[in-house]
């Protein structure tokens, strides 16, 4: 038995209404969507760390949920894991005819001139109209961040983009500006909230321009974060303090020390 049979079977046990985990047989599409997310989540988060051991077993936690949706889907009649597999088989060479058919493409931009027409034909071959906009097939299930890079990027096709990065700055400028007028201005929560969202789509668009995944650059900031505030908590720790009993100038010293110590590591 492959591994692949095996870890099907093992599924398949697992939804056994005679004899299945109690817990696996009470779930479906929409209850194990966020643990897809999650594990596609700590396979980025290992690759991130440079980290192959996990990375191995975190893609094998995803596979399990793509074995697990497979599953469910074959239960209702409506696909089996095969048919996926099958399917993105059959896309990749579908879509890849420069590697599996006569075509030849010299570089990366004519290829996604290429790819998008190709996508264009099977929406037509299915019968689905023309896309009337270039925004269109941009989910809303991405991470807020995520999906602003992506409709970006399908505005910037038809033109509707800076051609540098520094207007970019000048537009976070702009958009601060606007946070902090509503603040001031007392304005209601709303309001605050629609101007930050401005802001942090502009935030993400100089990522964009500056070819950085904004989602790995914020995961990084949260990664620094907590390694600094541990490493404050452990100070006062060390005195025999309590942080929430000293004042906040004091908290901010020991976060400078440790961020100097972190920049300047002893010999």
């Amino acid at each position: 038995m492959s591994p692949m049979d095996e870890l099907r079977q093992i599924m398949r046990r697992l939804r056994d209404p005679r004899g299945g985990c109690p817990w696996d047989l009470e779930q479906d599409f929409h209850s194990i969507a966020p643990y897809t997310l999650e594990e596609a989540y700590e396979v980025a988060d290992a690759i991130q760390r440079g980290d192959m051991g996990d990375l191995r077993e975190e893609l094998g936690d995803l596979l399990f949920q793509v074995v697990y949706h497979a599953q469910m889907a074959e239960e209702a009649e409506h696909f089996d894991f095969d048919q996926v597999a099958r399917g993105i088989a059959r896309k990749l060479v579908r879509r890849h005819p420069h590697v599996f058919g006569e075509a030849r493409e010299t570089d990366a931009a004519s290829q996604t001139r290429s790819w998008e027409a190709i996508k264009a034909a099977e929406r037509a071959e299915k019968g689905e109209a023309a896309s009337p906009s270039a925004l269109d097939g941009v989910t809303l299930a991405l991470p807020g961040l995520q999906r602003a890079v992506k409709l970006q990027r399908r505005a910037a096709r038809v033109g509707f983009d800076w051609d540098e990065a520094l207007p970019v700055l000048d537009k976070i400028r702009e958009e601060t500006a606007e946070v902090e007028a509503e603040i001031r201005a007392g304005a209601p929560r709303e309001l605050v909230e629609e101007e930050l969202g401005d802001l942090l789509f502009a935030c993400a668009n100089l990522a964009r321009h500056m070819d950085i995944d904004p989602e790995a650059a914020l995961r990084r900031s949260n990664a620094k974060f907590e390694r600094r505030f541990r490493a404050v908590e452990a100070e006062f720790a060390h005195r025999g303090q309590d942080m929430r009993e000293v004042t906040l100038a004091e908290l901010d010293k020991v976060w400078e020390q440790v961020k100097r110590e972190e920049r300047s590591p002893p010999p």
